[in-house]
């Protein structure tokens, strides 16, 4: 209780320092109020995980009674449009762990054929980039980590480099497109990028760092990699068919499979139908995956509610929304532009040294506070530059980059790290710690930092 107390009164004693500071910057009352409200926010966010929803809450709350904003500007700023498709995509989700998709997906891994521990390494840490790509990072890891367990229990191995190895490979597939993290749809929503924008600049750079990392990783796990090629000699790896998870390709996982291979099509072809059909940007990119779950809800009606109820994480979305608005209250104060000439002043107005800025904020920022948080905040600053004529290109792509590529470096960095590491303490009690996980983490982080660092500020291809 004593600890609680503690870090409650550091919290709002921070937070109130924040607002003051901001006041002795030169910025009006209801600006300080919006920066120390939101302040208050992502500190609970690093101080009380379980409790950041009512932050979120009380913190709005504040922001309305203070007329620091108003309730038509609370819904304008609530990015009902994110939610929405983030709704959508849950239950297309729920759709295709219902049917068996994410154990077919396992059962191909575990019928490598001629299996050797590279192969199999190279196998799970490109699944796990590709599949977070296309479903989310946290619906990736929870199936890929049951896939290396798996494997691991069978040939006698500890599981922990391959966990770990497949935890940032999944972190840095997020990347790759709109779809891998909630980051992606986010910046979607806000800069006006497309899908074919992720797939023609984020991906490509995505790859390039994946193939970096598993280098990296190979050679940092080399030790178990021969422990477990050794295994497989004495075991054999054709023994491993008694214990395949069997999901035959049946119809309802052919009418799912159909189903999310439509959406796909759709959400990468939506700019252009809303160019041919006159639709504001991202219209059908939001509308696909609402049209979608509504069918399925009507396809598989009895268990429509357990979709919307189960599936859909109205924890983490209502938190989301309430952190969306008090980022907009930065805004529509003008404390978002406020920084930004603060920044322009501090970088010299230097595009380069500005698209530094925010990357490595972004990284290093990410790997204490959830990628979504850190991006939410950023967005109005980034906004900000615009409307002192800046070209954002490189910064969208900055934010996107640092945020999920920040995740990596320490354990808590993203929530699939969390995710990971819960379900290995469930299952092996096996408890990872801070400097097991930072010293490789920090080193993959890095290093594909710099790289994309490299390509956005030498490539005008990202300008």
């Amino acid at each position: 209780m004593k600890n609680i107390s503690f870090k409650l009164f550091f919290l709002f004693a921070l937070a109130i320092f924040l607002g003051f500071l901001s006041y002795a910057s030169g910025m009006s009352q209801h600006q300080c109020l919006s920066v120390a409200i939101f302040s208050a926010s992502i500190l609970g966010t690093l101080f009380f995980w379980d409790f950041r929803l009512s932050f979120a809450f009380i913190g709005t709350s504040v922001l309305l009674m203070t007329k620091t904003i108003d309730l038509e500007h609370v819904i304008e700023f609530a990015s009902l449009e994110v939610i929405l498709f983030l709704v959508g995509m849950m239950v297309i989700i729920g759709l295709l762990k219902q049917e068996g998709f994410f154990a077919w997906i396992v059962s191909l891994i575990l019928r490598i054929k001629k299996l050797t521990a590279w192969k199999f390494f190279l196998v799970i840490t490109l699944f796990s980039a590709l599949l977070s790509c296309a479903v989310d990072e946290v619906t990736s890891i929870v199936f890929m980590v049951a896939a290396v367990l798996e494997i691991c229990d069978y040939f006698e191995v500890n599981p922990l480099p391959f966990i770990i190895s497949t935890v940032i490979a999944t972190n840095i597939g997020s990347a790759g497109t709109v779809l891998g993290n909630p980051i992606g749809i986010l910046l979607a929503s806000k800069s006006g990028l497309t899908f074919e924008d992720f797939i023609v600049k984020a991906f490509p750079l995505m790859i390039l760092c994946l193939a970096v990392t598993i280098f990296i990783l190979a050679f940092w796990y080399r030790k178990a990699l021969r422990q477990l090629d050794e295994k497989i000699k004495e075991l054999g790896a054709n023994e491993m068919l008694i214990h395949l998870i069997s999901v035959p390709p049946e119809k309802n996982l052919k009418i799912s499979l159909a189903i999310f291979a439509s959406a796909l099509v759709f959400i990468s072809l939506h700019h252009r139908a809303e160019l041919a059909w006159d639709l504001p940007a991202n219209t059908v990119l939001l509308v696909v995956p609402m049209v979608v779950a509504g069918f399925i809800m009507i396809w598989k009606h009895t268990k429509a509610r357990d979709y919307i109820e189960k599936d859909v994480e109205w924890w983490t979305l209502l938190f989301f929304l309430l952190l969306f608005v008090q980022a907009g209250t930065l805004k529509y104060t003008g404390a978002t532009v406020f920084i930004a000439k603060k920044l322009i002043a501090a970088t010299s107005n230097n595009p380069v040294f500005l698209t530094s800025v925010i990357l490595w904020i972004g990284a290093i920022g990410s790997s204490i506070l959830d990628n979504v948080v850190l991006v939410a905040a950023f967005i109005p600053v980034v906004q900000g530059f615009g409307a002192l004529n800046v070209h954002l290109q490189p910064l969208w792509w900055a934010l996107l980059f640092g945020g999920c590529f920040g995740g990596n470096i320490t354990l808590v960095g993203s929530t699939a790290n969390i995710v990971a590491l819960g379900i290995l303490e469930k299952e092996k009690k096996i408890k990872v710690t801070f400097l097991t996980w930072f010293w490789v983490g920090l080193t993959v982080g890095l290093i594909t930092t710099f790289i994309v660092w490299l390509a956005l500020v030498l490539l005008p291809f990202y300008a």
